[in-house]
């Protein structure tokens, strides 16, 4: 696989955490927004499956308590 292909891959499932948890933390977007500082129309481009900044991740990340990280292999 080319680091670009894996690079999509890893940023669509990055933006899809940040969805699932947008729509399942019983916050309104405008609430996230006053929280974090990330706009609502962010948010909004976010929600329609668009990507975003990775300052907006991070944030976002930090705001939600999402931590990424390597799955260690089992049987090593």
């Amino acid at each position: 696989m080319k680091i670009m292909e894996f690079m999509c891959i890893i940023l669509n499932m990055i933006i899809e955490t940040i969805r699932k948890h947008i729509r399942t933390c019983g916050k309104t977007r405008y609430r996230i927004s006053q929280d974090t500082g990330v706009g609502e129309d962010q948010l909004c481009r976010i929600m329609q499956g668009k990507t975003c900044a990775v300052e907006t991740a991070d944030i976002l990340f930090k705001y939600f308590d999402i931590e990424l990280f390597k799955k260690k292999k089992h049987g090593k």
